[in-house]
């Protein structure tokens, strides 16, 4: 896999644990950060010095950071299909602990067009 591709996705994943612990704590700190992902602090410093150079969050005097519109947006996706994916593979039978693995591995990666579908194919399975 490309080193810009990766990037990304650790991107990504960093703004939708960023946005998880805004709605489970109220702030973000990179030490939160640094908890949620399973990382080291120094790893968490390095990539959210990354997102605000990209204007995907900013930090505070006290450090506290906080997702821009665009950062939310991204995050607010990523964590979307996250929820989706995981839902789905529960509803095939994946224990919950597998799903949300499994769903943390594609859910960079699914075209919309395929997302798409499956949320389609979701909301049928369940309307029937």
């Amino acid at each position: 896999m490309n080193q810009e591709k990766n990037t990304e996705k650790t991107m990504e994943d960093y703004l939708e644990a960023m946005l998880i612990v805004k709605e489970r704590r109220g702030t973000v700190r990179s030490i939160d950060v640094a908890y949620f992902l399973g990382v080291t602090k120094p790893s968490v410093t390095y990539t959210t010095k990354r997102l605000k150079e990209r204007g995907y969050i900013t930090m505070d005097e006290d450090n506290l950071i906080t997702l821009t519109e665009t950062g939310m947006a991204i995050a607010s996706r990523t964590y979307e299909r996250h929820k989706m994916l995981t839902h789905f593979f529960v509803s095939l039978g994946v224990n919950a602990e597998i799903a949300q693995k499994d769903a943390c591995l594609i859910e960079h990666d699914l075209s919309p067009e395929t997302f798409q579908a499956l949320c389609d194919h979701i909301r049928k399975m369940e309307n029937d």
